[in-house]
C-alpha cells in the first residue's frame, strides 16, 4: 500500500512539474518497463547443513520513468522509479535465495514486494545533483543489482563535469533498501546502523586511455575507506586489446567504532586480453589486516573476485581468478556468449582456523534474441559450484534461469 501511494505522488509530481516546463523536459524523457523472471536452485552438500536446498521462483517489474531538464540556467527535472516482486514458487523450507524478502514472525516469504521512489534532480552547467532515491555505481556505494530487484539509496548525490577530463562526485546516503526488501532503513554495516555515508572523489581521464579514480568514504561512526584505482585500455591491434583494472581499499574504524574494530587493506585488479571474440582475463585479489573487507549494506562489494555466489573477502584471503569469454558473433550467432571462470581463495583467518580454503567454478551462456516479436529478450543460464576447506565446511551447487525483457514505453 504504502509503494503505491508513493507511486501515485511521484506520477503526481511528474505531471505538476512538467505543465511549464519547456520541449526539453519532455523530448529528453524516456521510460522503460523492465520484466525479469528469475529462478533459483540451491543444493546444500556439506554434512549437517542447516536445509537441503534454496530454491525459489520469483517475477519482476521495474519501471524507470526520467524526465528531461526545464530549460534556464538551472534546469529541473524529476525521475520515478517503482520495482514489485511477485512470488511465483517458494516456501519455508526453501527460502534464502536472496529472490523473496520473510519476516521475523514468519519463516514463509512473501507473496510479494515493492518499493516506489522520487528523485528531483537539477543541472547547472555540467554539474547534475540528485535528490531522493538513487542506484549509485560508485567504489564506496556501489548499488546491488545480482537478484531479482536492484537494490536503492536515498540521498543526495552530486556529480560534476565541470574541470576537463575530471568527474567529481559528492553526497550523502542516509537510507538503503536492500534487493529482497520493500523497506528503507538506516545504511549500516555488520548490523549496526549509522545516520549517514558521506562519499568524495572522482575519475580522472590522464589520458584517453588511462583512467585515475580517488574516493574518500566515511560511514558516520562506524568505519572510514579510502579508495584508489586505475583503469587502462591498450589497443595492442586491431583484433587485440589489453585492459586493466586495479584497485585498492583503505578501511579503518571511526568515531564510536559501533560495529567494533575494522582494520582491513585490500588490493585486486583484473587484466583481460582481448583477442577477436575471445577474452581471456587474470584477476588477483589480496587482503591484508585484522579484520575482513567491510560492504555498505544493500551495496555491492567492488571488487575483482565478486563472482556469481561468494566475493571472496575474507579475513586475511588471497584469491586468484582465471576467466574465459567468448563471443559467438564470431562464429554467425550474433547474441549469444559463452563464460567461464575459476576462483580459488586461500589463507582464510578466523578464531578457529588460520589457512581456510574455498573455490567457486561458473558457468554462463546468454542469448539475446535479435529479430522477430521477442527481439531483444535476454534469456540466461549460470551455473555455480562452491566448495570451501581446512576447517571451513561450505558446499553448494547452484543453477540460475533468468529471463529478461525491456519495453522502451518512449
Amino acid at each position: 500500500m504504502l509503494a503505491r501511494r508513493n507511486l501515485g505522488m511521484a506520477l503526481a509530481a511528474l505531471f505538476v512539474i512538467s505543465q511549464p516546463a519547456s520541449a526539453d523536459f519532455i523530448k529528453d524523457s524516456s521510460g522503460s518497463l523492465t520484466t525479469r523472471n528469475f529462478y533459483i536452485n540451491r543444493d546444500f552438500r556439506q554434512d549437517n547443513a542447516p536445509q537441503s536446498k534454496a530454491e525459489e521462483w520469483a517475477q519482476g517489474f521495474i519501471l524507470d520513468l526520467q524526465s528531461g531538464y526545464t530549460q534556464g540556467v538551472v534546469g529541473l527535472g524529476v525521475d520515478v522509479f517503482s520495482e514489485l516482486g511477485v512470488k511465483l514458487d517458494s516456501g519455508a523450507g526453501r527460502r534464502g535465495t536472496g529472490l523473496l524478502p520473510y519476516g521475523p514472525d514468519s519463516m514463509e516469504p512473501v507473496d510479494n514486494y515493492s518499493e516506489a521512489g522520487l528523485t528531483a534532480k537539477m543541472r547547472f552547467a555540467k554539474s547534475e545533483l540528485k535528490v531522493g532515491t538513487l542506484r549509485p555505481t560508485l567504489p564506496l556505494a556501489y548499488y546491488n543489482d545480482m537478484r531479482l530487484l536492484p537494490s536503492t539509496f536515498s540521498g543526495g548525490l552530486l556529480t560534476s563535469k565541470d574541470i576537463e577530463d575530471l568527474t567529481f562526485t559528492a553526497g550523502r546516503l542516509t537510507k538503503g533498501n536492500g534487493r529482497d526488501s520493500s523497506s528503507n532503513d538506516d545504511v549500516g554495516y555488520a548490523g549496526q546502523k549509522s545516520n549517514h555515508l558521506d562519499i568524495v572523489g572522482g575519475d580522472y581521464a590522464l589520458t584517453k586511455n588511462l583512467t585515475l579514480r580517488y574516493y574518500h568514504g566515511e560511514l558516520n561512526d562506524i568505519y572510514v575507506q579510502q579508495f584508489g584505482g586505475l583503469i587502462h585500455t591498450w589497443s595492442l591491434s586491431k583484433d587485440i586489446s589489453l585492459r586493466s583494472d586495479v584497485r585498492y581499499f583503505d578501511s579503518r574504524d571511526t568515531g564510536n567504532a559501533e560495529a567494533g574494530r575494522i582494520d582491513n587493506r585490500n588490493l585486486n585488479g583484473l587484466f583481460t586480453l582481448g583477442i577477436a571474440a575471445h577474452k581471456f582475463s587474470i584477476g588477483y585479489q589480496r587482503l591484508t589486516g585484522d579484520t575482513a573487507f567491510p560492504i555498505i549494506e544493500t551495496g555491492t562489494p567492488y571488487v575483482a573476485n565478486l563472482v556469481t555466489f561468494n566475493a571472496f573477502t575474507k579475513l586475511k584471503e588471497t584469491s586468484w581468478q582465471a576467466r574465459y569469454v567468448y563471443d559467438f558473433a564470431e562464429m554467425g550467432v550474433p547474441g549469444l556468449t559463452f563464460m567461464t571462470r575459476y576462483v580459488k581463495g586461500t589463507g582464510i583467518h578466523s578464531r578457529a582456523i588460520t589457512d581456510g580454503t574455498e573455490w567457486e567454478r561458473d558457468t554462463d551462456i546468454s542469448y539475446v534474441i535479435q529479430s522477430g516479436t521477442l527481439k531483444g529478450l535476454d534469456v540466461r543460464w549460470r551455473n555455480a559450484t562452491f566448495r570451501s576447506g581446512n576447517g571451513l565446511t561450505q558446499a553448494l551447487d547452484e543453477n540460475r534461469l533468468i529471463a529478461a525483457y525491456t519495453w522502451k514505453l518512449w
